[in-house]
């Protein structure tokens, strides 16, 4: 027997519906963050694929770059789009005064939170599929079926990770103008030492062992593996796949924290 939905959850859900449709037109707008989160991951996928094209990494059995990389810059443009964007977005809200005034409205504050992390699973779904084909119609990078679902999952994980995060740190920000620098020093220096942009096989352990420790590395990781022209098997990577994990448990525990202050605090 289907489940009837009640009437005030039908409301809710259609409200959420509503706020994730603003939450788009709010997000393709500003040109600004759409330049920033969505086109400057293409662009430097254009730029670095044209330059590197036709090479390969001896450290990694002599595959071509673009295999290493394409799924690399993936990894940069799901955290851009979630941790930079929410964290930088959602202090800005809070420092205008929005998110208080969003508790005066109809809208629960569960499916405002809602509606904003929809709209960040569209936009990483429309990076996904953009950067994806691109690799592959440009670049020529396979996707194979029997790592397909390695690749799904480490980008549920990883999508999950960086989104409750990039709300979750908010209330570390001390106000708008810091955010972008904050969270640019954070992110930045591990996208270097995480094989984002180049393999960092010979890197000095100590830095191996930090990036080791941060989810950055874990989904770019688990990404170049599921489209590793020499991976044989399923492709997950269970270290991976548990830093992931865990800092998805830390996003989720940091967001409830900051989603039980006035929303117009910081901490």
């Amino acid at each position: 027997m289907s489940t009837v939905l009640s009437p005030a959850l039908r409301r809710d859900l259609g409200l959420v519906g509503s706020q994730i449709r603003y939450e788009q037109r709010a997000y393709w707008r500003n040109r600004g963050r759409g330049i920033f989160t969505f086109a400057l991951p293409l662009m430097f996928l254009v730029i670095f694929g044209a330059l590197d094209k036709g090479n390969t990494i001896s450290t990694r059995g002599g595959i071509p770059y673009d295999d290493f990389f394409v799924p690399g810059i993936l990894a940069y443009g799901v955290i851009a789009t979630t941790l930079v964007n929410l964290a930088i977005s959602t202090a800005i809200l809070r420092d205008e005064g929005i998110l208080k005034r969003m508790q005066g409205t109809p809208l629960p504050r569960w499916a405002y939170v809602a509606a904003r992390i929809g709209s960040t699973l569209l936009i990483v779904g429309g990076i996904t599929v953009v950067t994806l084909g691109l690799g592959a119609i440009a670049y020529g990078v396979d996707i194979p079926a029997s790592t397909f679902p390695a690749l799904i999952v480490t980008l549920a994980l990883g999508t999950a990770a960086f989104t409750t995060l990039g709300i979750g740190v908010t209330r570390f920000m001390p106000n708008a103008e810091a955010a972008p620098v904050i969270i640019n020093l954070i992110i930045l220096p591990l996208t270097f030492i995480s094989s984002i942009w180049f393999p960092t096989d010979g890197m000095p352990k100590g830095l191996a062992h930090i990036a080791d420790v941060f989810p950055v590395k874990a989904l770019a990781d688990g990404l170049q593996t599921a489209l590793d022209p020499r991976t044989v098997g399923s492709g997950f990577v269970a270290h991976d796949l548990a830093t992931l994990a865990i800092w998805t448990v830390a996003g989720v525990y940091l967001m409830l924290r900051f989603l039980r202050r006035p929303l117009g605090e910081t901490a």
